[in-house]
């Protein structure tokens, strides 16, 4: 077992990153390092590498996040990406998705303690919550499942015009050529590799930017949603 201590001290990149929320990343980091891995939500090893692989990792996904918008993150799991989307971007209006209890109980206590008034924790799967999320602008990833699968998960829950961004790995390219007809069918229009964190980490984070047309999720979804949502207003009506 590790704990807080093994932690390494914050590179100067992270002070740049999270301004004035840099004490707050580093009381996230400990939290990870310490009760993240004893609940069991992040692997021992990780610890010494949290701040480039984790932390900032996921805070350079901020570049390519429009301003003053509504983000999804799906499978949030330790917060990772939307704890550290949330601390360098109070513009956004954040809701971390995840379907685990003992997951959702460690992002409220982050939250509260962090004091991301601009955070909600919500427990669920995406396909659960679908009509009765509000649909965001952004949807969010990170190591969640293969982008045919996530697609199919996030997707459904953006606006018309919205946006999927996903963390990947070397096999973005690929993914996204074997994801071909299942993103059309989920009315993407388009989906791009790109690169954010120039100065902040090395290699590069890598992100799959996906973008649907008016119809997120194609018109099986649309039904669903629709469905959801009059069921919604018939329990709240009771």
């Amino acid at each position: 077992m590790t704990d807080a201590a093994e932690l390494p001290q914050a590179p100067e990149e992270a002070r740049a990153v999270f301004g004035e929320l840099f004490p707050e990343a580093v009381r996230y980091a400990e939290l990870l390092a310490d009760a993240g891995v004893k609940r069991g939500l992040i692997g021992p090893r990780e610890v010494p590498r949290l701040w480039e692989r984790h932390l900032l990792n996921c805070a350079v996904l901020s570049e390519v996040v429009p301003e003053g918008v509504t983000v999804c993150d799906v499978g949030s799991g330790a917060g990772l990406p939307g704890i550290p989307l949330a601390l360098v971007r109070p513009d956004l209006k954040i809701t971390l998705l995840e379907p685990l209890l003992r997951r959702t109980n460690f992002l409220q206590e982050v939250v509260e303690l962090l004091g991301l008034d601009h955070v909600t924790v919500v427990r669920g799967r995406a396909e659960e919550v679908l009509g009765t999320l509000q649909p965001v602008h952004v949807v969010t990833a990170r190591a969640v499942a293969p982008l045919d699968r996530l697609a199919g998960w996030g997707v459904p829950l953006l606006r018309p015009y919205g946006e999927m961004l996903a963390l990947k790995g070397d096999t973005a390219e690929e993914e996204i050529n074997g994801a071909k007809a299942a993103l059309s069918k989920l009315g993407v229009l388009e989906a791009e590799v790109l690169h954010v964190g120039e100065g902040v980490v090395d290699p590069l984070a890598t992100v799959v930017r996906v973008v649907v047309g008016e119809s997120p999720g194609g018109v099986r979804f649309a039904a669903k949603k629709a469905k959801a949502a009059r069921t919604g207003r018939t329990r709240r009506r009771r």
